[in-house]
């Protein structure tokens, strides 16, 4: 997994490259499909950022761009009929104007599939991020006075 670099301040001693920070791969995954799946996982990445400008993004499991706050928020899948946004928790999110089409039978995950053509409501989509994000902020704040548990960059592990 690759986190988005962020700056670094003047101090800092130069880190060791380690390759392509996420948005880097994220572009380049975007570039590659050369045809309306990448135009439209672009369109989505920037609604993302619409919705939560401190959203980080990764990439996991084999090149799938991974948004995350206080955890994972979504995924963007690409497969030949359809991109595929994958909320984590979409399962407890409100969803008033019905975007969830895909993996609607679990309990957790919540899918949103776009096929070539179709239209996204781009303020719908945007209110079930910031609920994801506020989702995901509930738990952390939840989480954080629990005993045993020790904070991490991304999240709280129980203490080893």
């Amino acid at each position: 997994m690759t986190k988005a670099r962020t700056g670094t301040s003047p101090s800092a001693a130069p880190a060791a490259d380690t390759g392509p920070s996420a948005a880097q791969q994220i572009d380049a995954r975007i570039a590659a499909l050369d045809d309306w799946r990448g135009t439209t996982l672009a369109r989505l990445r920037r609604l993302i950022h619409q919705a939560d400008p401190q959203v980080v993004e990764t990439v996991k499991w084999r090149g799938v761009p991974v948004w995350e706050h206080d955890g994972i928020l979504c995924t963007g899948e690409t497969y030949k009929a359809a991109v595929k946004m994958t909320f984590a928790k979409g399962a407890a999110l409100e969803d008033p104007s019905g975007l969830f089409n895909a993996s609607l039978d679990g309990t957790t995950r919540r899918a949103i599939d776009v096929h070539e053509g179709e239209k996204i409501n781009e303020a719908a989509l945007k209110a079930l991020v910031r609920a994801a994000v506020a989702l995901n902020v509930a738990g952390q704040a939840a989480r954080a006075g629990k005993p045993g548990e020790r904070a991490t960059r991304r999240g709280k592990h129980g203490a080893s």
